[in-house]
């Protein structure tokens, strides 16, 4: 497993303690692997989730940081979402 994805399974903990999104959220970053989200926590993982966010490592990163806001990356096409977007908008809220 990168760096990246312990990294980011770590950040993710931290964000989303708490956090009831009621469904399951990929987090599939370009070139490193998945992060996988649910009620249950964080874990790295590939699997079958209502959502899926795709970003580079960049993006999500600044998403981590607070340095970049999700919808904003959304609307410039930096941040790629399939699913339920209501879960995403829920997401992205508690990603501010």
């Amino acid at each position: 497993m990168s760096d990246v994805i312990n990294e980011a399974v770590t950040m993710l903990s931290a964000k989303m303690d708490g956090v009831d999104i009621g469904g399951t959220v990929k987090f599939d970053i370009e070139g490193e692997g998945c992060v996988m989200v649910d009620d249950a926590g964080v874990r790295a993982g590939d699997e079958e989730a209502d959502v899926t966010l795709s970003a580079d490592p960049e993006t999500f990163q600044g998403m981590m940081d607070g340095e970049t806001n999700p919808t904003a990356a959304f609307m410039t096409g930096k941040l790629k979402v399939d699913g339920d977007m209501g879960m995403a908008m829920k997401l992205a809220s508690a990603l501010a």
